[in-house]
Parts: C-alpha cells; structure tokens; sequence
C-alpha cells in the first residue's frame, strides 16, 4: 500500500486525509457547489466519497491530497491525482470546502499537484477533466496554461477535458520557484 507523501506550497500543505478532514466534506458535499463532484448529497454518500481519497491512494500509488493551510492548520479542500476506474484519463484535481474560495489555495495546490505528477509520479501528459457549467474550475486549469482539448461526456455529463503543458514548457518566471522547485 502506498502511504501519501506530504508536499507543500508556500500557504498550503498538502497531505495524506485524516478522520477530521471528513465534517468539512460534509459541508462540501452538502453545498450546490459540489454538483460538479457528485454532489449535494447525504452525510453517508458524503462517507463513501470522502474514504475514496486514501483508497485511491492504496490502488493507484497516487492520489488526491488534503489542502491544508499552514498559517491555521484548517482543511481547505481537496487536490491531486485523479484516475477511478471509468474515468476518461488520469487527470490532475481540485476542489475547495466553502468559505477557502477565492484566496488561491485550489491554483497553488493545482501547481503543486502538477509538479508531482511529472517529477515524482513520471507522467509525461496531465488532463484536468471539467464540467463544462464549471467556470471557476476551467479559469483555473486556463491560469495553469491549460487548453480544452475535446468535449466529451463522464457519469456527470458534459466535460471538457483541459491538457496542461509539462513544467518544462512553463517560463520560469511564470511560476514562483516556491511551488516548482525540486522537492
């Protein structure tokens, strides 16, 4: 079984989930804004998705990470490695609990997320597959350097699937040192 590794960011930790993560994906899932991840549902539902995160962890040898932030040691979310069985492709995440909107954790986190999946998982390609009503999400993966490359349908209906371009082709001073240096 593969354990998650901690990683950080300048603000954020992002780290293996624990038991208290869960109360705030409670409030996550039972917020409209989760309709683009399963979402609203009930506390059980919001169980069985939240124990998915470490299971991916032990199948795959990656995986989705919680954000932490650093300056208050609260949950924010939710970022990583993503690719259940079914899916279109394995794809890079996110998703933040309410009241963690708007400060840049989900960008910071996304960038760090991609980093790890290049230099320390080997992919040599990284999607991020977006419901097409989701416009924060697809200004997110734009603010990465992503581009839409198809439109295509998932269990959620109508995603654009947004191909981000390898570290290697980011302007170093596009992406502060902080987030992509050597880990």
């Amino acid at each position: 079984m593969t354990t998650p590794s901690t990683i950080e960011t300048e603000r954020l930790l992002l780290r293996p989930f624990r038991g208290d993560d869960f109360e705030p994906m409670v409030e996550f899932y039972a917020d409209p804004v989760s309709k683009f991840y399963g979402g609203p549902c009930s506390r059980e539902e919001a169980w069985r998705k939240f124990a998915v995160y470490p299971g991916h962890w032990a199948l795959r040898g990656y995986g989705p990470w919680a954000i932490e932030v650093k300056a208050t040691g609260r949950f924010a979310g939710v970022c990583g490695l993503w690719n259940p069985d079914g899916w279109i492709e394995p794809e890079i995440t996110w998703a933040l609990v309410p009241n963690h909107h708007g400060m840049g954790y989900a960008t910071e986190a996304a960038r760090r997320a991609l980093q790890a999946a290049y230099e320390d998982h080997g992919w040599t390609t990284a999607a991020s597959v977006i419901a097409v009503a989701n416009v924060a999400s697809a200004a997110l993966a734009e603010r990465l350097g992503a581009t839409i490359e198809s439109e295509q349908q998932n269990r959620y209906g109508p995603v654009h699937v947004y191909r981000h371009i390898p570290p290697t082709s980011i302007p170093p001073t596009s992406i502060p040192p902080t987030v992509w240096s050597a880990s």
